[in-house]
């Protein structure tokens, strides 16, 4: 049993307790074993994305209690990106943060390590009430990191954020009955198998399940109708909260992924690709809507949110072509989103603290003190946003169009995905002239970035030069990826096959 599959949850679980313990002790102390701990599960995330590479299932149960009665949790190269995808942008959030962005007494880095146990948790359960346990420990933490450093306006988004939620999860325990009472279990490999036998009897209760699922998912994602609780509440919060927020909406988008390739995907018999006809029609409005906002928004870290519910209508576009180019491509590009928005709200960050009182607002305001280095960051984090050649957007984007099989796909995607791309150079051209170039003639009294803030942006924005770098591993690799995923046999066989230790194997057992 590879027991560093449960390692991604135990041990931001200990470091949470350890600094919520030591919280008010020298800042130095809680920083120190924040970073440590943050660097010990990226080694750890690389340990199992490679362990992936050559196609290999993990499975781990805990107790060792054999599927599907136990608790397991299972490693494959989709739950292995993830993980690795949310460490690396953790590592540079909390960079960032230790750069003065916290305080002894505010318990940042404590809650920060509890919701990656949730968000890891997560990505790497096989058991569907157990994914239901982890979103409430990751939505908790969640509440809490978005109160960070206080003030009305994070209060206000933050009640919203908390009630919709609080609704969303009421309504994941209730899918989750619904379909536990027709099925028997709770295990997704178990559950996958019973669905697809299922009787026509049990189809109208299985349909209804799926579809509150769906729903409950496209909350979490920021789906269309109900994306209007996150850009508020990502602008709001402070940068670092913000940066790491970027994965939340991925959780929600790696849920639809495993739950309707596995459990209702195209081995589901009467219940195949339920939430295909609906997820095409929303991922188009879901980007349309996007690109809309970003473009009337008038301060620049509302942009942002915006711009994230973009890749959220991209990647559900992607997920709703349903094949395995499409798949491929939405996976690199959530990636690729995922490190480059997180990077957009900590670069934002950056230039508010030198326009003074204007702060955000995209209106004539004072000169940025450091306006040719910040504009330049501004002006490529821009283009891997955009996806611009050559940075890995365009990659992802282009990956996507070529993916598109029918005419009626096709077009609306390329139509609809090139529109918004446009939208958003003109919503972004419009912020950089206007922060950079349109300013009064005198200058904010700020101090200069910190260098060690500034150098966290810099490695985060050259993460994108690197995807398109080593595009062709990255795409073989997610290429793979999205093979093993769309042929859900090989995730059930290794988790219904999969025996517990027995006493006579296990370590330290005696011997005649």
């Amino acid at each position: 049993m590879n027991h560093l599959a449960i390692a991604p949850v135990l041990i931001p679980l200990l470091t949470g307790i350890l600094l919520l313990l030591g919280t008010g002790r020298p800042l130095v102390i809680q920083r120190s074993i924040s970073f440590l701990s943050i660097v010990a599960q990226l080694a750890v995330a690389t340990a199992l994305i490679l362990g992936t590479v050559g196609g290999d299932i993990t499975v781990y149960a805990l107790g060792n209690w054999a599927p599907p009665f136990g608790i397991v949790l299972v490693v494959d190269r989709l739950s292995a990106l993830m993980v690795f995808t949310a460490a690396v942008l953790a590592f540079f959030s909390l960079w960032y943060a230790v750069r003065d962005n916290d305080k002894p007494a505010d318990s940042l880095h404590s809650v920060v390590h509890f919701l990656l146990m949730g968000v890891n948790g997560a990505f790497l359960t096989g058991d569907l009430f157990n994914l239901f346990v982890f979103f409430e420990v990751l939505l908790i933490a969640s509440y809490t990191l978005l109160l960070h450093g206080g003030g009305a306006a994070r209060i206000k988004s933050g009640l919203h954020y908390v009630l919709l939620n609080l609704a969303g999860s009421s309504l994941f325990l209730l899918a989750a009955a619904i379909l536990y009472s027709v099925t028997g279990t709770l295990n997704m490999a178990d559950m996958a198998v019973k669905v697809a036998n299922a009787s026509p009897a049990q189809a109208p209760l299985l349909t209804a399940g799926a579809l509150l699922l769906l729903v409950v998912f496209g909350l979490k994602a920021a789906m269309v109708p109900m994306y209007f609780w996150l850009p508020r509440a990502y602008a709001s919060a402070s940068a670092p909260v913000a940066a790491m927020f970027c994965i939340m909406t991925k959780i929600g988008l790696y849920a639809i992924i495993r739950v309707y390739t596995l459990i209702f995907g195209a081995e589901a018999g009467a219940l195949a690709n339920i939430a295909q006809p609906f997820l095409w029609p929303l991922a188009l409005v879901t980007l349309a809507l996007g690109a809309t906002g970003a473009l009337a928004a008038r301060e620049l870290r509302l942009q942002i949110a915006y711009l994230v519910i973009v890749s959220v209508g991209t990647l559900l576009a992607g997920i709703a072509l349903n094949n395995t180019a499409a798949l491929s491509a939405t996976l690199y590009y959530l990636v690729h989103s995922t490190w480059i928005c997180g990077a957009l709200f900590l670069l934002a960050d950056l230039i508010v603290r030198q326009r003074g009182a204007t702060a955000d607002r995209i209106i004539t305001g004072p000169a940025v003190r450091q306006a040719v280095k910040l504009g330049g960051l501004f002006f490529i984090a821009s283009a891997a946003i955009i996806g611009m050649p050559p940075l890995s957007g365009f990659i992802g984007k282009l990956m996507m169009l070529s993916a598109a099989e029918s005419e009626q796909q096709t077009f609306w995607l390329w139509a609809i995905l090139l529109l918004a791309s446009f939208v958003m150079i003109t919503a972004l051209s419009r912020s950089g002239s206007t922060i950079f170039w349109r300013t009064e003639n005198r200058v904010a009294k700020a101090d200069k970035a910190d260098r060690g803030a500034l150098l966290a942006v810099i490695c985060m924005l050259s993460l994108a030069l690197f995807l398109s770098l080593a595009g062709d591993p990255v795409v073989r690799f997610t290429q793979a990826l999205a093979k093993q995923t769309m042929t859900p046999a090989l995730y059930i066989d290794a988790v219904l096959s999969h025996e517990p230790v027995s006493r006579a194997h296990a370590p330290g057992a005696q011997h005649d």
